[in-house]
């Protein structure tokens, strides 16, 4: 299919849906792709990034620990 071809069968098939939340879900998609603004991190996003590059971060073994450890909290 060529591009032309590919936007006609999405619009086809989103015209169709019934369900609000997958068109919603599409909306918030597209809204996201195309922003072409500058995303603002968090101080916490911030932080965690700082901490990654200095290799500050959790070995696979420590992170299932802490799901576990998380999980079993829930």
């Amino acid at each position: 299919m060529n591009t032309d071809e590919l936007k006609l069968d999405i619009i086809k098939r989103i015209t169709s849906l019934k369900e609000s939340y997958i068109i919603e879900e599409i909306k918030n998609f597209l809204d996201f792709e195309l922003d072409e603004g500058v995303y603002q991190l968090s101080d916490a996003q911030r932080k965690r990034l700082t901490e990654a590059k200095t290799d500050k971060v959790l070995t696979e073994a420590e992170a299932n620990g802490e799901i576990e450890k998380w999980l079993k909290e829930k």
